[in-house]
């Protein structure tokens, strides 16, 4: 009988508490209702036990006693002795369990504005005004010339795959434009991958914590996800965990790995030289197919060297924000000019930081065993659904068929639109990268002021912080802070075991305004959500 941990539920009952008339527990059994009823979650699931979910909702057991009481007077629990309280369905046919994702993304903007609160649910960035510029420049002859055909491009049309395959070769990574498939942004390429190459059951080795958006598409396709590494005083993704995956090697045989070595989602951490070179040993040594995702890449922040003798000049943190431990910005920014790794990360050119395109670790791996996935959404604008996989041709042949099933192919006016973007790369890297950085610094400084005891470790890259909170649950209190309008997103919701609740990640892309507005009421639900 399917059982739904109590971390996971929580991350679908977003909003539930902050909205609508009536008790806490009316409340509360119309969200689990909805669920039901949309298929969110499946008939028959087991709920949480009264005890377990009322902990991890930061509310009374009373609360929640009543809730399943409401629920099963009305026919959509049912209690059975010894196996727990059974959630009745509506004829809902995937038993899967979403993360919630889409639920947040929904209630997030009217959960906030009922309460005047603050929205630190999402690290996608504002807009571009490139993109604005892109779409303006378009004339009637660039569509014209393809006006010839039906329309339907399942690879994505000539020029952008040639003009992405440039894009690597100016990295120093040979490609071809049979090697590059487009797809809507990079969560469809992961999606694509999990449809094409995993089997359920298979076992699926991920970081931890890493993209939940892979951990969504995986967990969907049956994966048996396996962790390695962590987010330790090193910073995570650094020799042990590559060291860790030889020993489960040992004793089993990974159908793929999923990593983010660049601007990793959630922590911000980059891969040092050395960390690089050992994760393509073990992976080549191992034969292992990889999957690397660089959506992030691009918003590496370009002010720590790069090293070459195996430290990690990323890493510039230790025990207690302000004093030079997690969370402190006493490392030194780098020159202008930075030394980049080439193909093998371990020969360098030399260039602005903010001109060179980041390089994949799978570079120096057999390309028959190997997957990159890339956007332009993360860079330019979200709205934006361009993104792609470089792989070999045969893989991306068997990709693009399950394509073909889903959509028939990307819209042509966006891939046109990517076309003009490509040549705007290093401009717009070169700004989003200047952006970043003040508002990394800014977001540093409010919680170093606000909130000393909170820890961190510098990111690398990528739009926010990923914050310890000591002493506390932060499952526990994201709900409580969503019931005065603060949305938020806890570590579990980034871990393939639930890990990590004492984390939260809080973004910075947008400015400083709403992580300030939120601190005291996340300062104050800290205190209540002990852990």
């Amino acid at each position: 009988m399917a059982r739904i941990a109590s971390t996971r539920l929580s991350r679908l009952l977003t909003g539930w508490s902050s909205e609508g008339p009536g008790p806490l527990p009316r409340r509360l059994a119309d969200a689990l209702r909805e669920l039901a009823a949309r298929g969110d979650v499946a008939g028959g699931t087991v709920l949480p036990s009264q005890r377990e979910l009322a902990l991890v909702l930061g509310v009374s057991r009373s609360t929640v006693t009543a809730a399943y009481g409401l629920l099963e007077s009305e026919g959509w629990l049912e209690s059975v002795r010894g196996s727990g309280s059974r959630l009745r369905g509506s004829g809902a046919v995937d038993g899967y369990v979403t993360e919630g994702r889409l639920v947040s993304f929904d209630a997030r903007s009217r959960t906030a504005a009922s309460l005047g609160g603050a929205d630190l649910s999402s690290g996608a960035l504002p807009g571009l005004g490139a993109v604005g510029e892109a779409v303006a420049a378009l004339t009637g002859g660039d569509v014209g010339a393809l006006l010839g055909d039906d329309g339907y491009h399942p690879y994505g049309i000539p020029a952008l795959r040639e003009g992405i395959a440039a894009y690597y070769r100016a990295a120093g990574v040979p490609t071809e434009a049979g090697q590059i498939l487009v797809t809507s942004g990079s969560q469809q390429a992961v999606w694509l991958v999990a449809q094409a190459l995993v089997e359920p059951g298979d076992t699926v080795v991920v970081e931890n914590p890493t993209y939940r958006g892979a951990l969504e598409a995986l967990r969907a396709r049956g994966a048996r996800l396996v962790p390695v590494g962590g987010d330790g005083a090193a910073g995570g993704g650094q020799s042990a965990d590559a060291a860790a995956l030889r020993r489960l090697c040992a004793r089993v045989r990974p159908r793929l790995v999923y990593l983010q070595p660049t601007a990793h989602n959630p922590t911000g951490r980059s891969m040092d030289g050395a960390a690089r070179r050992e994760w393509q040993r073990v992976l080549g040594e191992r034969e292992l197919f990889v999957v690397e995702d660089t959506a992030c890449a691009e918003l590496s922040l370009g002010d720590a060297p790069a090293a070459t003798d195996g430290t990690d000049a990323t890493d510039a943190t230790n025990a207690t924000p302000g004093t030079g431990a997690p969370g402190t910005c006493d490392s030194v920014r780098a020159p202008d000019t930075a030394r980049t790794p080439d193909t093998t990360g371990a020969r360098y050119a030399t260039g602005r930081a903010d001109e060179v395109a980041p390089v994949p670790l799978v570079a120096e791996l057999p390309m028959s065993a190997s997957v990159t996935v890339g956007t332009l959404s993360k860079l330019f604008w979200g709205g934006l659904r361009v993104g792609w996989v470089r792989s070999s041709p045969q893989v991306v042949a068997r990709l693009a068929k399950i394509k073909t099933s889903v959509d028939l192919s990307c819209s042509v006016v966006d891939q046109l639109v990517a076309v003009r973007l490509l040549d705007r790369l290093p401009e717009a890297r070169a700004r989003r990268r200047a952006e970043l950085r003040g508002r990394r610094d800014a977001a540093e400084a409010l919680l170093r002021a606000g909130a000393p005891h909170w820890e961190w470790t510098r990111p690398a890259g990528g739009p926010a912080l990923w914050v310890r909170v000591p002493g506390a649950d932060t499952e526990a209190l994201a709900q409580l802070a969503r019931r005065h309008g603060v949305s938020v997103v806890p570590g579990p919701a980034f871990s393939p075991v639930d890990g990590f609740r004492d984390r939260l990640r809080l973004p910075y892309g947008h400015g400083t305004d709403a992580l300030a507005a939120a601190l005291p009421t996340l300062l104050e639900c800290a205190e209540r959500a002990v852990g």
